[in-house]
């Protein structure tokens, strides 16, 4: 009796204490890389993020897990890496594979807060309504259409329509997974909440304000926003920001010297557009417009995120919420020759990371501490005073938020399979794909990859189970090709890139330094339970 008694005023008291916990501002971009104002983007017009990271803490060398969109938001979500989660592609759903796991806002739910979500916050399909949220946003704005597609234009409208009906008609179902996406971008004079991440953001609003009253509890409010996502479709004004000739294009059009023949793709995921070329170059104006739609839609997230915050602190909880931003990898825009996520390199696997709290004691600051997206979890459950579940696989960065510069992690990991060989979704190429246009894209990759392996090539092999896996150190990045079914088993292939000498991983120095491979090959052995 004792003991329930005691128990009973223990969660008396938290419930009576329960504004004094802080509420939690979640807010995920989708495929956004650090081409911000904050990151030292000369274009980018963020100034909405520029301001959240001059009063709070820029993370320089976050990581994410796996840089396709559903492995890596679910690694995020359950705090566990692909290896344990088992998702490595954008086409199984997490609770089919980890019916148990918990989530971050389930942890928080069970915590006593509040969670609700607007927009993309975990990949379609994994939603995970009931059981991680603990109610549903508000459902619509009064006055305001919700938007329908992604295209406001009439023009593009009827590219995408009639393109989706010739390619169903063709290939069918597989047709729907992204074979027919209408053009890549659209500028129209429209207002913020014609697309979908104006009108969300509203929702977003609209659920802030009722979570904030009297005797309410502390909330967990996500906000997902689909762009920068292709397709990048923005308001004209966010356009009219930039002067497309003085955008910046990519330094290293290249795939690196002596990198793996698997390591790049062909870029599918664009490709899928109408009025993109289907096989060669881009091209110098076009890729220079595909930019700009991609700074464009930059910025309008940006706007809609300053909306956000200024609702916080038009309610009067600014001052008692953590925000925390980050996308869930980046995005090639040329680089390596590349179109896309689902690499390995730097510029897919490095995100923007930034977080906001009310006590920290480093406002302003940067860190060059090794984080990955994994560590989310941890930190948001240490300043919220909730328990840390058994199954974590990050490390929670909340010393660094007063000591940014303190020794931090040795290492960050990343995996992606075999990104030439895959889908933009990372699942294994259909049928359809090798009977579409991409049929001689593929051969072409295959022909570099079999010169390059030799007698290891086995299509078996290099379709269903090569993975790149990487770990990147404060000076290196180490990829290792591995057989999934005989991970004891040698590396395939090895590259091994020098970010003080070369910071975009031009050329592969495995060759040139075996005994330095050793010892990256060990350090990665042991796993991220070491670098920690």
């Amino acid at each position: 009796m004792r003991f329930a008694t005691l128990m009973a005023l223990t969660c008396l008291s938290v419930l009576a204490h329960a504004d004094d916990r802080p509420n939690v501002l979640f807010i995920a971009i989708d495929d956004l890389r650090p081409e911000l104002g904050c990151y030292g983007s000369p274009i980018a017009v963020t100034p909405n993020l520029d301001a959240l990271a001059s009063d709070g803490l820029l993370f320089n060398r976050a990581y994410c897990q796996q840089a396709i969109c559903r492995p890596s938001r679910a690694s995020l979500m359950t705090g566990a890496r692909p290896e344990t989660t088992g998702l490595f592609h954008n086409y199984v759903a997490l609770r089919e594979l980890q019916p148990d796991i918990v989530t971050l806002p389930q942890h928080f739910v069970a915590g006593g807060y509040e969670t609700v979500y607007c927009g993309k916050v975990f990949h379609q399909g994994d939603t995970d309504e009931g059981v991680s949220w603990s109610r549903e946003p508000v459902e619509a704005i009064r006055g305001v259409q919700k938007p329908s597609g992604p295209f406001r234009l009439a023009e593009n409208q009827r590219i995408r329509n009639s393109d989706r009906h010739a390619m169903i008609a063709k290939y069918g179902e597989a047709a729907k997974r992204g074979l027919a996406s209408g053009p890549a971008y659209e500028k129209a004079d429209v207002a913020d909440t014609a697309y979908v991440d104006g009108y969300n953001t509203q929702l977003a609003i609209a659920t802030l304000k009722e979570l904030v009253g009297n005797d309410r509890k502390p909330f967990f409010l996500a906000m997902g926003y689909k762009l920068p996502h292709l397709n990048w479709c923005a308001p004209a004004k966010y356009w009219d920001l930039y002067d497309p000739a003085d955008i910046p294009m990519a330094e290293v059009t290249d795939a690196p010297r002596g990198g793996a023949a698997m390591g790049l793709h062909a870029s599918f995921e664009l490709r899928t557009r109408s009025g993109i070329p289907k096989s060669g170059p881009l091209g110098a104006d076009l890729s220079r417009k595909l930019k700009y739609a991609y700074l464009a839609s930059t910025s309008y997230v940006d706007a809609q995120i300053g909306k956000l915050i200024g609702a916080l602190e038009d309610a009067g909880v600014r001052d008692d919420t953590i925000i925390v931003v980050w996308s869930d990898h980046g995005w090639h825009l040329g680089d390596m020759g590349v179109w896309g996520k689902a690499t390995n390199y730097e510029i897919a696997t490095r995100v923007p990371l930034m977080i906001w709290t009310p006590d920290m004691k480093s406002r302003g600051a940067q860190t060059d501490a090794l984080v990955e997206l994994v560590d989310i979890y941890p930190t948001l459950c240490e300043l919220a005073g909730q328990p840390l579940p058994e199954h974590l696989e990050g490390l929670s960065f909340v010393p660094l938020l007063n000591d940014p510069d303190q020794p931090w992690k040795t290492a960050a990991f990343s995996q992606y399979p075999n990104p030439a060989l895959r889908e933009w979704a990372a699942n294994p190429l259909s049928p359809a794909m090798r009977e579409t246009w991409f049929g001689p894209l593929i051969g072409k990759v295959e022909e570099r990859i079999q010169s390059q392996q030799g007698e290891a090539w086995d299509r078996e092999l290099f379709e269903q189970h090569l993975t790149g896996f990487t770990m990147r150190t404060a000076r290196y990045r180490l990829v290792l090709w591995k057989d999934r079914r005989n991970m004891d088993d040698e590396p395939l292939f090895v590259e091994l890139y020098d970010h003080e000498n070369d910071s975009s991983e031009t050329k592969n120095i495995a060759d040139e330094q075996p005994e330095l491979v050793r010892e990256l090959i060990a350090q990665h052995s042991a796993g991220w339970e070491a670098a920690r």
